[in-house]
């Protein structure tokens, strides 16, 4: 029979047995949860009492209560596993509480120790001393710490031997910093060497850094050769990747001299390693003996090359242009045979120390074996509207293969860009072909000056009057540019600069306006140096180097001479058809050979090169 609502009596005794076990889960849970909230309530208070105890103990100088106290609580965490660290969270708080109020105290005794000569009390080193762990592991850090600053010259010896002498003998020290004591006369003995090694360091000077700490383990023991083998293991680490790309870098540029240098350096630091070894054995490949060189200098010196004949040569075009440039061609003609006759591309900064400004120093110039030294100078590459619709470039660029070419129009009305178009992108493509021509890389110096622009472009809202004087005279338009447009021409020559100096080439001046230096007075001789300084250094960096416009150089002795010395210029280039230099008062004087059409026929340069074979059949002048 169903009851009142429905549902078998059976069924609904069973309900209630259900419901009796109900409540009595229930009551044994709120039980359990209630006992838990207690444990923990009373956990809590227990710990919030630990930090409260141990501070009294240190204020009534119970200083074994207070380690007790600590001990207590640090084996408690200790006790937990790993997986359950979770757990104890806030003895590990407390513990850190603790700490914090002790290392409070100790970092005030030990200022007062280092700076104000401190003999610390008899409370203080019972403090200091009972606490036994807790302070003993930051005062042997203290000292360790100390002897670094020692050897590295950041603490002097009075200073030092005195707050050793007050802390050494604790017996929560003296174990291990005993022996450090006895080492200062060690360390003082290494400082100076040590603290050159870090100079050398900071400064990223690994190989060196690497060398004196090298030297420094051949000598040392005890804490100067675990401080240095130390450092050394950090250097070693930090040094890796960048000298490594700094020697690829240098071997894809043809410097396998330098490469060789600092690879068989790294050989030394690092003997096993693969990688080191593949690129010391490339750079060794490509490398000579090399020699001092005791005689003549060739200089050769060439300004922009005629890029497109038809245009240079037309009835319309100036016979100037045949008379002072040489073609594409010719130029390529004129490095087959200098290649040919054993000569190789080198730096005359090699031949100077410019360390000191005021006096310079010879130093001697290495060749490879069986090689004569020359240079290549590529005159005034700034692209001066008179030249439009001559043959010539406008400007440099740089390809989308990361490579300097130039860029022109053609009698078709095209603009070309091509690499070979110009004289540094055909030198930069014979070394690729012949890098023994170049002698560690180098290819050649580049002059301009700042008039109408730098490589094309007008860096300057003072070369715009000039640009537009030369637009005018050569009937096209003028130009304006806004500040945006001049500093993105800035930001491209900068470009330019850097991609050329990567890849070998320097930098020099022809005089900011390219005048004729010797006919000008002093005041204009200052105020054109004044410009360049002013606005062409900061674009394209400081030069040493001044190749005089024409030739028309001034005496090493004359006022003139002594203020652009004393500017930075102290390798000079005049003119003259045979080889020739000499050492002045802080100056290095060259004669350099001009090559051009006119030149070509009338000067006899058989020492380079056949004038005949060289000489391009399309010029309207026949040889």
């Amino acid at each position: 029979m169903n009851g009142y609502f429905g549902i078998d009596p059976k069924l609904e005794r069973g309900s209630s047995k259900l419901r009796l076990s109900i409540v009595i889960i229930g009551v044994a849970i709120l039980l359990v949860f209630a006992i838990g909230i207690g444990i923990i309530h009373v956990s809590n208070n227990r710990l919030s009492r630990v930090l409260t105890d141990f501070t009294q103990a240190l204020e009534d100088r119970e200083y074994s209560k207070a380690l007790r106290i600590y001990r207590e609580i640090h084996e408690s965490i200790v006790r937990v596993n790993p997986d359950r660290q979770q757990s104890v969270q806030l003895e590990k708080q407390v513990l850190s509480d603790i700490e914090s109020v002790v290392q409070q105290r100790v970092t005030r005794i030990m200022t007062q120790i280092r700076y104000e000569r401190y003999v610390p009390s008899a409370d203080d080193r019972a403090f200091l001393e009972g606490l036994e762990e807790l302070t003993g592991a930051r005062l042997s850090t203290w000292l360790d710490d100390l002897a670094r600053e020692y050897l590295l010259g950041s603490i002097e010896k009075p200073t030092i031997v005195f707050i050793f002498d007050q802390i050494s003998d604790y017996s929560n020290v003296s174990a291990t910093t005993g022996q450090l004591k006895n080492e200062l006369s060690a360390i003082e003995l290494f400082r100076g060497d040590v603290q050159l090694a870090e100079n050398y360091f900071s400064q990223k000077n690994y190989i060196e850094a690497a060398k004196q700490y090298e030297y420094i383990l051949s000598m040392a023991d005890g804490y100067v050769m675990n401080f240095s083998e130390a450092r050394l293991a950090t250097l070693k680490e930090e040094m890796y990747d960048p000298i490594m790309k700094q020697t690829e870098q240098l071997i894809e540029n043809f410097n396998y001299y330098t490469a060789e240098e600092i690879l068989s350096e790294m050989i030394r630091i690092f003997p096993d390693d693969a990688r080191v070894q593949n690129k010391l054995l490339e750079a060794t490949s490509n490398t000579s003996l090399l020699e001092p060189y005791v005689g003549s200098v060739e200089v050769i010196c060439v300004k922009p090359l005629i890029a497109d004949e038809e245009v240079a040569f037309s009835s319309s075009v100036s016979s100037s242009v045949d008379a002072y440039n040489l073609t594409r061609d010719e130029f390529s003609s004129i490095l087959e045979s200098l290649y040919d006759k054993n000569y190789v591309l080198v730096n005359p900064e090699d031949m100077v120390d410019l360390t000191n400004p005021i006096v310079l120093q010879d130093r001697a110039l290495y060749v490879p074996q069986g090689k004569k030294p020359l240079v290549i100078i590529l005159e005034n590459f700034n692209y001066s509207a008179y030249q439009m619709g001559q043959g010539f470039c406008s400007r440099l660029v740089i390809n989308d293969q990361n490579q300097v070419s130039g860029e022109f129009v053609n009698i078709s009305g095209q603009t070309v860009i091509s690499r070979t178009a110009e004289a540094i992108g055909i030198l930069d493509a014979f070394v690729e072909e012949h890098p023994d021509f170049s002698y560690n890389g180098q290819k050649g110096i580049i002059s301009f000056s700042g008039y109408e622009s730098v490589f094309g472009y007008i860096i300057h809202e003072d070369q715009i009057d000039d640009r537009n004087n030369a637009l005018t005279a050569v009937g096209q338009p003028t130009i304006s540019l806004s500040n945006q447009e001049i500093l993105d021409n800035q930001n491209k020559v900068i470009n330019i600069i850097s991609r050329l100096n990567t890849t070998g080439w320097v930098f020099a001046s022809s005089t900011y306006g390219y005048i004729n230096a010797n006919s000008c007075e002093q005041e204009t001789i200052e105020n054109d140096t004044q410009k360049w300084i002013n606005q062409i250094s900061p674009i394209v960096g400081p030069v040493n180097i001044l190749v005089y416009p024409n030739g028309d150089f001034i005496k090493g002795s004359d006022p003139r001479c002594v203020y652009l010395k004393n500017n930075g210029f102290r390798i000079f280039f005049g003119v003259g058809p045979t080889p020739y230099y000499i050492y002045g008062d802080n100056y290095l004087y060259f004669d350099r050979a001009v090559l051009n059409g006119d030149t070509i026929r009338n000067v006899d340069y058989s020492r380079l090169f056949d004038a005949k074979t060289v000489y391009d059949e399309n010029r309207k002048i026949p040889f």
